[in-house]
């Protein structure tokens, strides 16, 4: 007779562990689908289902798209003061004849909490990288009473010399100087600690965006970035663009050794619409400081040197909705002869790439321009996993040749209407990242970005879909598993 004998501790930790894995997987999928898209639902379900230790890491340290309870309310609050404070006021004449769709457009855009639109506004592009350091620099040396700068990369160096010495300028003659600068994107960098200590010595009021500061009770989802660009002086002047205030190769020692530089745009506004942009600035240091301040001029109704409409789109986290999606899908579907795009991280969820696809099947003239050289392995191999779908229905592809990383940020529609700022058209500029857009309607500002996009033109080539058909097949299996990890939000 044989006799059999039973680990039973060893059966109890197996019986354990499966227990715990049902119950986590069961868990998940009535935790993780909640506010999210299908897709990304089903990511993050099948990232805790195949390496769930990981996967439950991963969505524990950046699965809430959310911002903190708090920075909501604050956001919800400030809203609604801009709201009330602006009901009443006239941001200049409207220009007459507006199409129906852009009524409803900004009516849209207003609901989900944009600023008013505003007439009466005067907006130049300024396509050089240098040129635009330099006009910021110039309107902060004519500064009176404030200056506000708010930038996700903000680096004092060789390059950027000529602001930061305007700066000091203006606080030494009294100026109040206030800098909002990302955390996270500029911890790492070569020339933080040089940043920090010239903005002391020059008695700038400065603040991080966002901080990843557990021990000092500041914490959100790491990867939740403030990557807005915008200056105001004195509440007259503005700027909004996609350029950071660093160096064309952002001082890394992997960009310059590849050569790698970036193609930006900024544009210069003064009118009406400048106190849009104050307000953002004011929403943006509240969310940081708690503080509150109230700017003579911030809701000034002097015309600026043109007649064009303009409205500023704040979106991020702290809104309920994706603001500038709903805007970009709006202004795709409006289209009836032509849309430019311009986005150096072009991502689109499943409601964008249709509606570019539908304009396409309606006979718009749809073109994209992207970079040929990536500087982030992820977002460049997800992206790519888009171009085949695009060229079969008939999108233009763009490609600026290397070294450059062209870094705007625009989209034109017909002859009339236009946006430029901050915001790529990618998942993270949707959900993650906080961004500010400007909404153009006038043939004189189209006209300034059609002038840009032919520079671009002149320094692409056309991605041909015979071509990229005939990719290695590393290529394809790398794109491919780059867009799946790209819907994990």
């Amino acid at each position: 007779m044989v006799s059999i004998s039973v680990d039973w501790t060893w059966t109890w930790w197996v019986v354990l562990v499966l227990a715990f894995d049902i119950s986590v997987r069961l868990v998940a999928v009535f935790i993780v689908p909640r506010y999210r898209r299908p897709t990304a639902a089903m990511a993050w379900l099948l990232a805790i289902y195949f390496i769930p230790f990981i996967g439950i890491l991963l969505f524990l340290l950046i699965g809430n798209p959310r911002l903190p309870r708090k920075r909501r309310k604050q956001q919800e609050s400030i809203n609604d003061a801009f709201r009330a404070a602006s009901s009443d006021l006239d941001f200049g004449t409207l220009r007459p004849n507006a199409p129906e769709w852009f009524t409803q457009l900004v009516t849209l855009n207003r609901n989900l909490g944009a600023l008013p639109i505003a007439g009466d506004n005067g907006a130049q592009i300024i396509s050089d990288y240098q040129d635009s350091l330099d006009a910021m620099a110039a309107e902060i040396d004519a500064a009176q009473r404030y200056v506000h700068v708010e930038f996700y990369i903000f680096q004092a160096d060789a390059s950027t010399e000529v602001m930061f010495a305007a700066l000091e300028r203006a606080a030494a003659r009294g100026v109040t100087v206030r800098v909002l600068l990302d955390h996270w994107a500029n911890r790492w960098k070569p020339n933080y600690r040089k940043t920090v200590a010239r903005l002391e010595k020059m008695g700038a009021d400065w603040h991080l965006m966002l901080p990843v500061q557990p021990f000092k009770g500041r914490y959100q989802r790491p990867d939740l970035r403030n990557h807005r660009k915008l200056v105001v002086v004195d509440g007259v002047v503005g700027f909004v663009g996609s350029q950071n205030v660093t160096d064309r190769s952002y001082n890394l020692k992997k960009n310059i050794r590849r050569g790698l530089q970036w193609v930006d745009l900024m544009v210069r506004v003064d009118g009406p619409v400048v106190a849009s942009l104050a307000a953002v600035f004011v929403s943006d240091w509240y969310g940081e400081t708690g503080e509150v301040f109230v700017v003579e001029s911030d809701f000034s109704t002097d015309a600026g040197s043109g007649d064009l409409d303009c409205q500023i789109v704040p979106s991020g986290p702290g809104f309920e909705y994706e603001n500038n999606l709903k805007l970009f899908l709006s202004l795709i579907f409006a289209a009836k002869r032509k849309i430019v795009m311009v986005s150096p991280y072009f991502v689109p969820d499943e409601g964008l790439l249709l509606a570019i696809q539908t304009a396409c099947h309606r006979g718009v003239e749809v073109e994209l321009f992207v970079s040929e050289e990536g500087d982030q392995a992820m977002v460049y191999h997800a992206q790519r996993s888009y171009y085949e779908q695009l060229l079969a229905t008939g999108v233009k592809i763009w490609m600026y040749k290397k070294p450059y990383i062209l870094h705007s940020k625009s989209m034109s529609i017909d002859d009339e209407v236009a946006v430029v700022g901050s915001s790529n058209m990618d998942m993270r500029s949707f959900g993650l990242n906080l961004e500010v857009t400007m909404l153009v309607r006038g043939g004189e500002f189209v006209e300034q970005l059609r002038d840009v996009e032919d520079q671009y033109r002149r320094m692409s080539r056309e991605l041909t879909i015979e071509e990229w058909e005939r990719r290695p097949i590393r290529s394809v299996v790398l794109d491919n598993l780059a867009r799946l990890t790209s819907a994990l939000q």
